[in-house]
């Protein structure tokens, strides 16, 4: 696999989960501004907060951060009515929106929202067309409102298959790969994780798809868990029991895992940006705290 001759800076998001009033949601904004993440990210799914009012009022909190979705499910978006809130929220935060979106894989969520579920097929296709009419809409000065960023919002799309990592090549400005995929057997969105040799596959096909383009996608990886520990075997032994297939070993070596000494984490990192690309990665809220040290260890490097 070919490695960039000289990698990205890297950038850290965190993705905020946790419903809260309005005073906690601006003060764990602020936490996050001062704890020196570069994105506040939130997700969408049932029961968590609605992305785009969640981002407009990060926005009003704090004054560095960017602000994203990670990711939309774009089978609860209509396009049209997608691209206002895009728009607006692009507007209302002054231009910081990265917009982030998937083909959803949560099927309990649209059956409680009486949305159709689909084949993946047709997720990955509603998915492009998503993508394709959002550029047609953002890209005409006819609509309106208009967004504050130009030429265009910065567009992340999620994914580790093929028809996404396709779509991804030829749209995206960053390809955030998940390090798990959803179980085929469940309808509640149970992940299995991705191996290390799994994910390098996955990006050389990325990397294949992508060959053409003018400008390289900056590469995201969204992490599981971190934690700066010297028992990494008693850290990560409930997760190996519930992937049994994998073995201590295999599990330790999961890229979506950051767990052992400080010092250990941040080579992890180095090695996973010169291994695979990833320069920009986001951790889950309940890790926000235990990964600012390596933040400070490595940003801006």
């Amino acid at each position: 696999m070919s490695r960039p001759v000289s990698p990205r800076p890297f950038r850290f998001g965190v993705n905020l989960m946790t419903p809260a009033p309005a005073d906690a949601w601006r003060a764990k904004c602020r936490r996050a501004e001062e704890l020196g993440y570069d994105v506040i990210l939130v997700p969408d799914h049932l029961g968590m907060p609605a992305p785009f009012p969640a981002l407009v009022a990060a926005a009003e909190a704090t004054e560095r951060p960017r602000l994203g979705t990670l990711v939309l499910n774009a089978g609860f978006w209509n396009p049209a009515l997608l691209a206002r809130e895009v728009t607006t929220t692009d507007a209302l935060t002054g231009g910081r929106l990265e917009l982030g979106l998937g083909a959803g894989y949560v099927q309990a969520e649209h059956d409680t929202a009486g949305l159709p579920f689909g084949t993946p097929r047709e997720r990955v296709d509603h998915l492009r067309r998503t993508v394709e009419e959002l550029e047609r809409l953002l890209g005409t000065e006819e609509h309106q409102p208009q967004p504050a960023q130009k030429p265009r919002i910065p567009l992340l799309i999620g994914g580790n298959g093929d028809r996404v990592l396709r779509l991804t090549a030829e749209h995206a400005d960053v390809a955030a790969f998940g390090g798990a995929y959803p179980d085929p057997e469940s309808t509640t969105g149970r992940l299995l994780p991705v191996t290390a040799e799994q994910l390098d596959e996955r990006v050389a096909r990325y990397r294949k798809f992508a060959a053409g383009r003018k400008e390289p996608a900056e590469l995201n990886l969204l992490l599981q868990m971190v934690a700066v520990t010297q028992d990494r075997a008693g850290v990560v032994q409930p997760l190996l029991d519930r992937v049994p297939e994998l073995t201590l070993e295999q599990v330790l070596d999961l890229p979506i895992l950051l767990v052992g000494t400080l010092e250990q984490i941040v080579e992890q990192v180095l090695a996973q940006r010169e291994r695979y690309g990833f320069s920009y990665l986001t951790v889950l809220e309940p890790y926000m705290e235990a990964f600012a040290p390596v933040i400070e260890r490595l940003s801006g490097k």
